[in-house]
């Protein structure tokens, strides 16, 4: 099922409490609110987008841009709305976001075990590239690693 009207803007101060309820659905280990003021406020290499529907934000993602090179930090979508076009919009955002920042490589970790965001990396050009031998702090698990080469 896909949703219309997922609205897709940058992520400011005002949006963090709504993407920590979202984070803490997502992750066993989520980030801090703290650190999500610093990526917004002090970090000069990152960039975050929201995904809100009917004003609520239900997900987020974000990068860090280094030189021509964006590293995919985190994408995550509220349980009640995936696999209803949000996560798909999230990255395709930020592959518009890279565009205009003139990156042109992309690369993220992905749980191996995390069939469903490998598909929908595929489905945008990512490539498995190798792994990183048990990446993950909350349960060892290995991470693949994918890029996407000629973002432009």
């Amino acid at each position: 099922m896909g949703l219309d009207g997922i609205e897709v803007c940058s992520l400011t101060l005002n949006d963090i409490d709504e993407v920590m309820v979202v984070e803490k659905l997502s992750f066993s280990i989520p980030w801090s609110k703290q650190a999500f003021i610093e990526e917004v406020t002090n970090n000069k290499f990152a960039r975050y987008i929201i995904a809100k529907v009917d004003g609520k934000t239900v997900g987020y993602a974000g990068l860090w841009k280094v030189f021509d090179e964006g590293h995919i930090t985190n994408v995550a979508v509220h349980p009640e709305y995936r696999r209803s076009g949000v996560g798909y919009t999230l990255v395709r955002g930020l592959i518009e976001l890279s565009i205009k920042e003139n990156i042109v490589k992309l690369t993220l970790e992905v749980r191996r075990s995390n069939i469903a965001a490998q598909n929908l990396y595929t489905k945008f050009g990512f490539r498995s590239e190798g792994f990183r031998k048990e990446y993950y702090a909350d349960n060892k698990e290995d991470a693949i690693i994918m890029w996407k080469e000629n973002v432009m």
